[in-house]
């Protein structure tokens, strides 16, 4: 596998990704976009940091051999997600290695901003001694608001109660139970405007995220307030920052990130004293620079190597330790899916996937994730994967509903998929057997133990003497050697069905003649 690093990666971090000897590892840094596009096809991966934009047209020209591609940092802003997602391409990133690194820098952005340092220390410099006009303040009893409590803001609310501050935040996806084991009160967006003395922000730039901070939000804001951005530039409006800078509202301001970098010689926030700028130093530490380092190459020798995802924005993530349990079941959920999709003759509306038992204990996403896999890769002219998979199901407008209960009367553990079309319903249940064997349990009604492997047989009848015997001289005739039969009836003479596993692969004529015996309903071939 050629990994392709554009942006350059810690010693350490490089020396992992070498010491593989299935990885070949190509360092250019500096790449123009255009020398990207044209060499990117060669490669099955690719890691960035922030400088190389990996845009819609370089993951196009990349197509299906790219892989996985690895931000050695955590905002992903500078990947077009979307565009790899369509292309089946895994984006992943190291959203802990540098959290504390960027969390220490809010505090540090914090303290210059009360107690005046870059200024003090200019004016020292510059001969002066004016004790007077730098005269800061306390942060202890102060209120901190935090906008975002992922791994950094939580980090940040740690340090600030360790310095006796009261912690208010705004998170929509943490529950109140959550918050207050981390000793934080969670309150809503304009609670947090109010209230807070400090505001600092720990979110993702996102189409809801930018010019989050602009001029309604200062206006209501305690004024005096003091802002902080270390997350990403775009999320603080610049030109709103620098009138509220200039009224009064907010007293003082830091900014590590900017929405252009660097930012222009004419960026309004250069002119004024009361706001300190660092030049996205939030992760620049050496500690950092090799935590990240490290991290990604780690996340793309398990990729590689062992199959395992961690931390990717565009598919369910699976550690090492939960694929050794979840291998089995995902194996069975995507076999459970190819299965329905070889059968599906008309379009699809809904695919219903229930998990029972103590499968229904997992994250399931990634089982899902399969199952749709396994379904749209028979019924699709492109090439359909782990990460591509629920987006293809959305462009086709299938719905997808997902259930768990944490019963299952008959199998420690059961997964179901029925698939609802404009013309039927079919449903298909499967299992485990020991630790790691599939078996399909029921189909359509029918209970029975088929082994899900090789080429398949099905055929749906009326039970009646002589059928199976009918069936097995015609295949015996054509050449056609029979490994496995398992058989499932709804009552004696009633309907049946019947699964054939056979050697190869049983030509269509040979399918037209079963298709012409007596008491056959219908028969297919599917290939597991």
């Amino acid at each position: 596998m050629r990994i392709l690093i554009t942006d350059g990666l810690a010693e350490e971090g490089l020396n992992l990704l070498k010491s593989q000897p299935e990885l070949e590892v190509v360092m250019k840094k500096g790449l123009p976009k255009e020398e990207i596009k044209m060499i990117i096809k060669d490669y099955d991966a690719l890691i960035v940091r922030s400088g190389t934009k990996v845009t819609a047209d370089i993951i196009e020209a990349a197509g299906e051999r790219l892989k996985v591609i690895g931000r050695a940092g955590i905002g992903v802003d500078n990947v077009d997600v979307a565009a790899a997602t369509r292309n089946g391409t895994v984006v992943m990133n190291t959203p802990e290695a540098n959290a504390i690194t960027t969390a220490e820098h809010t505090i540090a952005l914090m303290f210059s901003l009360v107690r005046k340092i870059p200024q003090a220390h200019s004016s020292v410099k510059s001969g002066l001694w004016e004790r007077e006009k730098f005269r800061g303040k306390e942060i202890f009893g102060k209120i901190l608001g935090i906008i975002g409590l992922g791994n950094i803001g939580r980090l940040v609310a740690e340090r600030a109660i360790g310095l006796k501050m009261k912690v208010i935040a705004y998170d929509p996806f943490l529950t109140q139970e959550a918050a207050v084991k981390m000793g934080v009160e969670l309150v809503s967006f304009n609670e947090l405007l109010g209230m807070a003395d400090i505001i600092t922000i720990h979110t993702p730039l996102t189409p809801e995220t930018r010019n989050l901070i602009r001029k309604e939000t200062f206006l209501r804001m305690k004024k005096g307030v003091i802002i902080i951005n270390c997350a990403r530039g775009g999320i603080v409006n610049e030109q709103d920052l620098y009138e509220a800078v200039k009224s009064g509202i907010v007293g003082e301001a830091a900014l590590d990130v900017f929405e252009k970098e660097p930012p222009g010689k004419d960026n309004p926030l250069l002119q004024l004293d009361e706001v300190v700028f660092t030049p996205h130093l939030g992760a620049s530490t050496e500690e950092a620079q090799t935590k990240v380092s490290v991290a990604i190459a780690e996340q793309i020798v398990d990729f590689f190597i062992n199959g395992a995802v961690r931390n990717a924005v565009n598919m369910p993530s699976i550690s090492i330790e939960l694929l050794k349990i979840m291998k089995p079941y995902i194996v069975l959920a995507e076999k459970l899916g190819s299965f329905q999709g070889q059968l599906c003759r008309s379009g699809v509306e809904e695919i219903n996937i229930e998990y029972s038992g103590e499968v229904a204990g997992f994250d399931v996403a990634p089982l899902t994730t399969a199952a749709l896999k396994g379904f749209l890769t028979p019924i699709m002219d492109i090439t359909v994967n782990y990460v591509n998979a629920p987006f293809v199901a959305r462009e086709r407008g299938i719905r997808v509903i997902e259930s768990k209960s944490s019963r299952s009367e008959d199998f420690t553990s059961l997964i179901s998929i029925k698939v609802k079309t404009n013309l039927d319903e079919k449903h298909v249940s499967g299992t485990i057997f020991g630790r790691e064997e599939p078996r399909f349990v029921r189909v359509n009604g029918f209970s029975l133990d088929v082994i899900p492997q090789g080429y398949l047989l099905i055929s749906e009848n009326y039970d009646k003497p002589g059928f199976i015997g009918s069936m097995g001289s015609l295949l015996g005739k054509r050449g056609v050697n029979i490994a496995r039969m398992h058989l499932g009836r709804e009552s004696v003479g009633g309907r049946a069905i019947a699964f054939i596993n056979v050697d190869s692969p049983i030509p269509s004529g040979v399918i037209e003649e079963i298709s012409a015996l007596p008491n056959i309903i219908s028969v297919t071939q599917v290939v597991l």
